[in-house]
């Protein structure tokens, strides 16, 4: 079993700086592929990014390419996502999620762990 509690969302304006974080329960955090998704108004859930268990490998969407970066500490039992230069078009529920299964997130989305979600704004 895994509990994740993600942190670090609010309101920031264009082209400001969020670092979110998601902090896992257990023992086995580093055998856990862990990434992160988002939820606007209206819009179904996407995915953002993700990292693979060592922290050496990364995956993101298109969309936030170049201004988000996805890490992880499996001392520490986090992984977090930096989001720069923001955009109003990233403002979401962002969620933290994890599976032993690269594919459950990048492909299926149904990832086995989700976390409760945090909410960035993004003002123009």
């Amino acid at each position: 079993q895994v509990q994740l509690v993600e942190s670090g969302g609010g309101l920031v304006q264009t082209g400001g700086s969020l670092r979110l974080s998601c902090a896992a329960s257990g023992r086995t955090f580093s055998t856990y592929v862990m990434g992160w998704f988002r939820q606007a108004p209206g819009k179904e859930r996407e995915f953002v990014a993700v990292v693979n268990p060592s922290g050496g490998s990364t995956y993101y969407a298109n969309s936030v390419k170049g201004r988000f970066t996805i890490s992880r500490d499996n001392a520490k039992n986090t992984a977090s996502l930096q989001m720069d230069s923001l955009r109003p078009e990233d403002t979401a529920v962002y969620y933290c999620a994890a599976d032993r299964a690269l594919v459950a997130i990048t492909t299926y989305m149904r990832p086995h762990y989700w976390g409760q979600g945090t909410q960035v704004t993004v003002s123009s």
